[in-house]
């Protein structure tokens, strides 16, 4: 019998049976299945089970965390499936579970990747109305209009970004995503510029809220007039239909020509089809969802707003607040404001304000240097880092920010809370909720609303939260450390008593400060592990480190010693330093899934290295242009056996930077 077996049987049985296996693939770290049935698993039995970390849901997949010695329970599990190595079934490229679950993993793969730029240009668009209505320059100077171009030009031009990101997701080429959305803002097929230049054939659904205009035909079909520009749901549908016509096309098309007449075919099928039919589907679709949302708002627009202040984090926890994006970016396109989600504004305050609280009311001292920089930003609108590293692990705090939220959401809710432009978070948020006639009514409701909720929150938290008994014994063996001498964190001195006569105490402090050195084995900038966006690395149960988002493609050996785990993959490497310390340098998110390409490796499993040799050399933009991620984990997987694991402190790191040191 193998050292995993049972493992390998109780999670066989757990996840539904060999029956309920599509297919099974592993990395560095988990099991990753592929379920017919994800329904069929039993969570809560797989995740207590000696031997598995957590069990996690993310693009289709079913991950069973295992840890370092994953290979050998695949080992053991394979068998049992009655599967081969290597069998994953390849055809099957479309991720699995629910409808819900895949169309939240697709409305968030789109998204994702201008959220950033998409805050930026909301800030200056915002700042620029609001130096406007403070009388600082008129609309007619020439600053304000570039300031508005800067603003203004990603959401105008919306349909270019989504097409692209959309194509990347639903594996059409990128640039055939970047045309079709160009296609969509093109000025002449606009109904503005077609209204302007024709008369009206004839009107469809006259009396309807989908009531349209005609005013010309492609080739005897009557083509509906859409403003396209600045929609979100249209280009994504036609993409959509794109990438099958291209998967249909490079079928039959010889290789010889595909280059160019696979793109040719693909435009002449998807646009005429997206402009007469798929385009005013979505778009009436989009209507349709607006309406029915602002109806159920109209019922008690009170209860709504508080339901979305005490839903919102626990949304963003699972990734299930993606699915509202939309609505909220198409509230703002086709009515000029949202006031439906807007009310989630009070739950990043009440974040702030619940670890604020903490930070003045705990005594633990690293719980104290992690709530300062995490109500710093959250206040700027990130509020992840406290959500996952503070919150959830103590629950209760977790539970006031949701009350403190559903009280803040109700009150926008309440007094009709609007955000008029896309763009910002945190308090960057304030400028785009000046009203377009330049009145401050709503951002009054807005500053209210925060100072309520963070009033609410903050008092709450420090009447009911308590640190917890392990939480206070770990600050008095910290006190009774500090009565005792002191111990620095570099390991360079320590004060010892020498009154206790006991030359063995001494010793053993002193060896507790045995410090080991890793340095970085890349280039680029730091992450707090904790910012991670894979929960089983966030949460530190991988062992303790940082994240790097790397400036070249790379991998050198942190110190002298062993490539323990190198996989086929090429994706992560497993390194024993000399000393004992077992690492994990995870190359980008999800990357198990590209199989190889874009990696090579300098050495093989079991090499010997010295610190500084080259391990890996992977494609950055390679990896990017197939949608994954680049942040880098580099974990001290055997973390628990050493009393510390003490991060850089330095923003940015070389090659040959000490980036860990490991005190024992």
């Amino acid at each position: 019998m193998g050292k995993y077996e049972n493992l390998a049987k109780e999670i066989v049985r757990n996840v539904g049976g060999k029956e309920n296996v599509s297919s099974l693939t592993h990395c560095i770290t988990r099991l990753r299945f592929k379920l017919k049935e994800e329904s069929l698993a039993k969570d809560d039995v797989i995740k207590n089970m000696d031997g598995v970390v957590t069990v996690m849901k993310s693009g289709g997949q079913y991950q069973v965390v295992i840890g370092n010695h994953v290979p050998e329970v695949y080992a053991e599990v394979m068998p049992l499936l009655g599967l081969e190595e290597g069998s994953a079934d390849k055809a099957d490229e479309t991720p699995s579970g629910n409808l819900f679950n895949r169309a939240i993993d697709i409305i968030s793969g789109i998204f994702q990747p201008i959220l950033g730029i998409m805050a930026a240009c909301g800030m200056v668009k915002g700042l620029n109305a609001l130096f406007v209505a403070l009388g600082w320059y008129p609309e007619t100077c020439g600053g304000y209009l570039v300031l508005n171009a800067i603003g203004d030009g990603l959401f105008h031009f919306l349909p270019l970004f989504l097409g692209y990101t959309a194509a990347k997701k639903f594996r059409l080429k990128p640039m055939i995503g970047l045309v079709i959305g160009a296609i969509m803002c093109y000025p002449t097929v606009q109904a503005g510029t077609l209204s302007a230049g024709g008369q009206v054939l004839y009107t469809l659904f006259s009396g309807t809220m989908f009531e349209s205009a005609v005013y010309t035909d492609f080739f005897g079909i009557p083509m509906i007039a859409m403003d396209y520009t600045g929609t979100v749901i249209p280009v994504i549908f036609v993409v959509y239909f794109a990438s099958k016509c291209e998967k249909f096309f490079n079928k039959f098309i010889p290789d010889l020509v595909k280059f160019f007449f696979v793109p040719m075919l693909t435009l002449l099928v998807s646009i005429p089809a997206g402009f007469l039919l798929i385009g005013p589907l979505a778009t009436f679709g989009s209507t349709l969802i607006a309406q029915g949302v602002m109806t159920v708002r109209n019922f008690s627009p009170m209860l709504a707003g508080a339901l979305v202040g005490l839903t919102w984090q626990i949304l963003v926890i699972f990734g299930l607040h993606w699915g509202f994006i939309p609505v909220y970016i198409n509230n703002i396109m086709t009515n000029g404001y949202d006031n439906v989600m807007m009310p989630f504004f009070a739950c990043t305050f009440a974040t702030s304000a619940v670890v604020l609280a903490i930070f003045f009311k705990t005594k633990n001292r690293q719980l104290k240097e992690m709530a300062l920089p995490n109500f710093i930003s959250g206040i700027f609108g990130v509020t992840e880092p406290a959500i996952y590293g503070i919150l959830l692990p103590l629950k209760k705090p977790f539970i006031i920010s949701c009350i403190a939220g559903c009280i803040g959401g109700g009150f926008y809710g309440a007094f009709n809370f609007r955000k008029f432009m896309m763009g910002g978070m945190g308090i960057f948020e304030f400028p785009a909720m000046i009203e377009p006639d330049g009145g401050m009514g709503n951002l009054i409701v807005a500053l209210a609303g925060v100072v309520i909720t963070m009033v609410i929150a903050f008092a709450a938290t420090m009447i009911f939260y308590k640190d917890d008994k392990k939480t206070a014994e770990e600050t008095a063996t910290g006190d009774r450390r500090a009565e005792g001498g002191s111990v620095e964190a570099e390991g360079a001195s320590e004060t010892v008593p020498e009154t206790d006569g006991v030359g063995k105490k001494a010793e053993k402090r002193a060896a507790l400060l045995h410090q080991t050195q890793l340095y970085s084995p890349l280039r680029g900038r730091v992450l707090k592990l904790e910012t991670l966006k894979d929960d089983a690395f966030a949460s530190g149960v991988l062992g303790k480190g940082v994240g790097i988002w790397p400036e070249e493609g790379n991998v050198y050996a942190p110190a002298d010693g062993v490539v323990s785990v190198l996989f086929p993959t090429l994706h992560a490497i497993g390194f024993s330093t000399d000393e004992g310390v077992e690492l994990l340098i995870h190359i980008g998110l999800d990357t198990v899934q590209l199989n190889g390409e874009g990696f090579q490796a300098r050495v093989a499993q079991g090499d010997r290295v010295k610190k500084g040799q080259l391990l890996m050399s992977f494609d950055m933009a390679f990896i990017e242009e197939k949608g994954y991620c680049l942040e880098t984990p580099v974990l001290v997987t055997n973390s628990d056996d050493y009393l510390e694991v003490v991060e850089t402190a330095a923003e940015h790191v070389a090659q040959g930077d000490v980036l860990l040191k490991v005190l024992k």
